[in-house]
């Protein structure tokens, strides 16, 4: 099933999303790939807008989680 498997990208776009720490980053190699960054958060944002927006278009709530 479609559904099944864009979930489970979903998921790992989160996980590998969830590796990366750019704290870490020499601030050379920050500035350096400053613009390539820049493009994809902006590319995540938009999508991720996208996706909220198609549910709440659809009388949805998109809902943070309650941590445990």
């Amino acid at each position: 099933m479609r559904t099944n498997e864009e979930m489970a990208r979903l998921g790992a776009a989160v996980s590998a999303l969830g590796d990366i720490d750019v704290s870490a980053w020499p601030e050379d190699t920050l500035k350096e790939r400053l613009a390539e960054l820049s493009a994809a958060l902006v590319a995540l944002d938009t999508s991720l807008s996208r996706i909220a927006e198609g549910v709440r278009a659809r009388g949805l709530r998109v809902e943070e989680p309650v941590p445990a």
